[in-house]
């Protein structure tokens, strides 16, 4: 259910409001925009009376949410959510590009790529120091040291941090060092380490799973979302189809259809969604054409030689130059970069 209250209604009468839907077993989510306050109520009894909440003293208007997901719905915050990590904002009209290698392999690694990415106009650095390969003897990071290296590279060039956490255990680690904490496409249905990132106030990128429907993507967030964490930030990067001559299938569509249907910043992995970096270029424009919030590709000095996802990294040059694409782009449609 959602109640929106009248224009500046008093916070006496917001708190009446939440008290009554408590009193019918309703968990009740927040929501204050400019004008007017916005309240999900989520749970209680089906046979509940909207009338009662409609008739109630600076109460505009009552709807009842008929999607599975309330608090990701757009109808919960229809001007749309705003996610602060550290001084970038996500979901604004600016495009921001999150960019860096796939993995953390050594300082001197993760000091070059923060520099590329800095110089091209990134605002926050990506790299994973826990990675979940298909393979056990792949390269599966460095773990902490990964993750104070990349802190260390990305305070020196004035840059964020985003990295993945894989398991409920690394979260205070990640916290610690992290800007935005990352879900992988793999953890998307991980439950119980989506309730957990629930209960704390970091920014979490949620990717969509490889076979996932946009509603699982959406109910994924919303147990997020549920738990008080209101900073999510979903990622399109691409599904598994029957195409085999890109890794993945990069679902475009999906960015204005989420966006539609969420208030939550959508994000574009084009990286992920090609597994070629031949193709990433077309793919980061085609998202930020749908209207993505922000890009999410991987960038690496010597793309050749990189231990983890080398053939979707985009080499310095291939990366300089979507940038100045990027920044010829966005002002047609009414965004910045």
């Amino acid at each position: 259910m959602i109640v929106v209250m009248e224009e500046r209604a008093a916070e006496e009468l917001v708190q009446r409001v939440i008290d009554r839907l408590m009193e019918d077993r309703f968990d009740v989510h927040r929501s204050t925009g400019v004008l007017h306050t916005v309240l999900g109520g989520v749970g209680g009894p089906d046979t509940f009376d909207t009338a009662v909440v409609q008739m109630m003293e600076g109460v505009k208007e009552v709807h009842r949410v008929i999607s599975p997901y309330k608090l990701a719905s757009r109808a919960f915050r229809p001007e749309g959510t705003i996610v602060k990590a550290g001084k970038v904002e996500i979901g604004g009209n600016k495009v921001v590009v999150m960019a860096g290698p796939c993995s953390v392999e050594n300082k001197d690694q993760i000091e070059r790529s923060a520099d590329i990415v800095a110089d091209g106009g990134a605002q926050l650095i990506r790299g994973g120091a826990f990675k979940p390969r298909s393979s056990p003897y792949s390269f599966q990071g460095l773990g902490e040291a990964g993750l104070q290296m990349m802190r260390e590279a990305a305070d020196r060039r004035g840059l964020g941090v985003i990295s993945e956490v894989m398991e409920i255990s690394q979260i205070p680690l990640l916290s610690a060092y992290s800007d935005i904490l990352q879900i992988g496409a793999r953890n998307m249905q991980n439950f119980n380490l989506l309730r957990e990132l629930g209960k704390i106030r970091k920014p979490v990128l949620l990717k969509r799973g490889p076979a996932a429907t946009i509603e699982e993507l959406l109910l994924s967030a919303e147990y997020i979302l549920s738990g008080g964490n209101y900073d999510v930030i979903l990622c399109e990067r691409g599904i598994r189809t029957y195409e085999t001559y890109t890794r993945n299938t990069f679902d475009v569509s999906a960015i204005p259809a989420v966006k539609k249907l969420s208030h939550l910043p959508m994000v574009g992995d084009p990286s992920h969604g090609t597994g070629r970096r031949d193709m990433v270029p077309a793919m980061a424009r085609a998202a930020v054409a749908a209207g993505a919030d922000a890009l999410l590709m991987e960038v690496h000095h010597d793309p050749e030689h990189a231990l983890s996802d080398g053939a979707q990294s985009l080499n310095p040059v291939q990366y300089m130059d979507l940038m100045k694409q990027l920044r010829a782009l966005a002002p047609v449609l009414g965004r910045t970069l």
